[in-house]
């Protein structure tokens, strides 16, 4: 009985999975350089082989905790809140960041899109896979476009999704890290030769923190 109430708070975004909470510097896209508070939920179902989180993947090895523990610790650190999974529209995020911008923090979210849009947001993340494809209005909603370029195909999947966001959206271009040392010269003569896109960089990794 005890599971059955916890998971049905889970189901209501009062508790989440969470798999990670820590004050670092956004390292990528177009507040890379800024101090933010991360919030990393667990599970994902979108399977990207190269993911540089699969401990991200399985919700259950991480423990529900009641929002009101994750917001607590949110505004000892920062007023800008990333977050990010997993894939954290698996769970209504709605009450998370109620909760969040009632402290007067700005919300940000990193998300495949997989699944509806839920939550109120400052800026969102859209980076889109092509093993389980976004959904609903989050084109129309994404502020950044952030395609993993792991080969030459890529490029082709990133126009495709880039035809669907809004005119206003920046568009990204981002090496997947283990092979970035070849098509990071692919990226830059893409750029150069369609410079709507921008270069996006996993800063972070270079500066050796989270």
């Amino acid at each position: 009985m005890v599971e059955e109430n916890v998971m049905e708070l889970v189901n209501k975004g009062v508790m989440l999975p969470l798999m990670e909470e820590f004050y670092t510097i956004q390292g990528e896209g177009y507040h890379k350089g800024t101090a933010a508070y991360f919030i990393r939920v667990g599970g994902c179902d979108v399977g990207c082989h190269w993911c540089d989180v699969k401990e991200s993947w399985n919700a259950e090895t991480h423990p529900p905790t009641a929002i009101e523990s994750i917001i607590s610790n949110a505004e000892k650190y920062s007023d800008t809140i990333v977050i990010t999974g997993g894939e954290p529209l698996t769970w209504d995020m709605g009450p998370l960041t109620e909760g969040l911008k009632a402290k007067n923090m700005k919300t940000h979210i990193e998300t495949s899109g997989a699944y509806p849009l839920t939550g109120v947001w400052d800026w969102i993340c859209l980076s889109p896979k092509k093993n389980k494809l976004p959904v609903g209005e989050i084109y129309e909603k994404a502020d950044e476009l952030k395609v993993i370029v792991y080969n030459k195909h890529d490029f082709i999947f990133a126009e495709e999704q880039a035809a669907q966001v809004g005119e206003n959206c920046i568009l990204y271009l981002q090496p997947e890290w283990s092979v970035r040392d070849k098509m990071v010269p692919m990226i830059v003569d893409y750029v150069m030769e369609n410079p709507k896109w921008k270069v996006s960089l996993q800063t972070h990794k270079y500066l050796n923190i989270p």
